[in-house]
C-alpha cells in the first residue's frame, strides 16, 4: 500500500492461495473506504491503488530467493518461542548483513528469539493489530502495552462466564455499551483467536506462574482442545 515491493513467505501454495484471496479482500475494503478520505492520501484511486498494491506483492514458498535481498523481514508465524527462535536461525543464515528482523510476536521477549540470531542490534518488535490496514497503532515498545493489559482482561471476562456471573452476551454488551469499545471481550477473544488467547496467557503463567491473572481456564481450555477457535473454524464462545 505504501509503495514498497513485498513478498509473503509461507509453507505451501495452498496456505498462499488462501492468503491472496484475504489480502485482496482487505485491499477492497480499504479502497471502499478511504479512497475519497483526503487523510489518505497515499491511496491511488479505486481500481489504480488495488492492481498497484498487488503488484508489488509476491507470494512465495522460496524464503531464500526473497530474504537474500530483503531490507527487512518480519515474522508472523504461530506464537511459540522455539519456533520462532528456529525460523530466524535460518534466515540469518541467507539474509544480508543491512537487513533488520522483526517479531510480530504479542508476547514473547524479543531479546530470547534475537539470541537465535547474530543480529541482536539489528533484530526488534513490531507488533500489529488486527484489521492491520486500518488499525494506527503498532507496538515496538519493550513489555508490549496492550497485550500486557488486554490478554488479563480477556482472561478475567472468561473467569466470571465460567463462575456464572453474566453470559458472554451480556459481558460483551456491557463492555460495548459502558466503555465503547466496537468489540466486548468475548467477540474479541474470537476474533484473534482462542488458541492465541491460551498460547499467550499460557506463556506467561509459565513465566509468572505465582500471578492469579494468568492462571489455565478451564473453559478457554475445552474450546481450544475441541478445535472451537473463533472466527477462524466457525466457532469459539459464538457460532460464526
Amino acid at each position: 500500500m505504501k509503495g514498497h515491493d513485498t513478498a509473503l513467505v509461507d509453507v505451501s501454495d495452498e496456505v498462499l492461495a488462501k492468503s491472496k484471496l484475504a489480502i485482496t479482500k482487505s485491499l477492497g475494503r480499504i479502497q471502499e473506504k478511504f479512497s475519497q478520505d483526503p487523510k489518505y492520501g497515499y491511496l491511488e484511486g479505486a481500481e489504480v491503488f488495488m492492481s498497484s498494491a498487488l503488484k508489488r506483492l509476491t507470494l512465495t514458498t522460496d524464503m531464500k530467493a526473497f530474504v537474500e535481498s530483503a531490507d527487512i523481514v518480519i515474522e508472523s508465524i504461530v506464537e511459540n518461542i522455539d519456533a520462532k527462535k528456529k525460523l530466524f536461525a535460518e534466515v540469518d543464515k541467507v539474509a544480508a548483513p543491512k537487513c533488520i528482523f522483526a517479531s510480530n510476536t504479542s508476547s514473547l521477549p524479543i531479546a530470547e528469539i534475537a539470541s537465535a540470531t547474530n543480529r541482536k542490534d539489528r533484530f526488534g518488535g513490531l507488533h500489529f493489530f488486527n484489521p492491520v490496514p486500518v488499525m494506527r497503532l503498532l507496538e515496538d515498545t519493550p513489555g508490549f502495552i496492550v497485550n500486557r493489559l488486554l490478554m488479563p482482561y480477556l482472561g478475567e471476562a472468561v473467569r466470571m462466564l465460567e463462575r456464572g456471573d453474566a453470559t458472554a452476551k451480556e459481558i460483551d454488551q456491557a463492555m460495548e455499551m459502558g466503555t465503547g469499545y466496537p468489540m466486548g471481550p468475548f467477540k474479541l477473544a474470537d476474533y484473534i483467536g482462542l488458541d492465541i488467547v491460551k498460547l499467550i496467557l499460557d506463556g506467561w503463567h509459565k513465566r509468572f506462574p505465582e500471578n492469579r491473572i494468568f492462571q489455565p481456564i478451564t473453559v478457554l481450555d475445552k474450546l481450544v482442545s475441541t478445535g472451537k477457535l473463533g472466527r477462524k473454524t466457525g466457532e469459539g464462545f459464538y457460532k460464526y
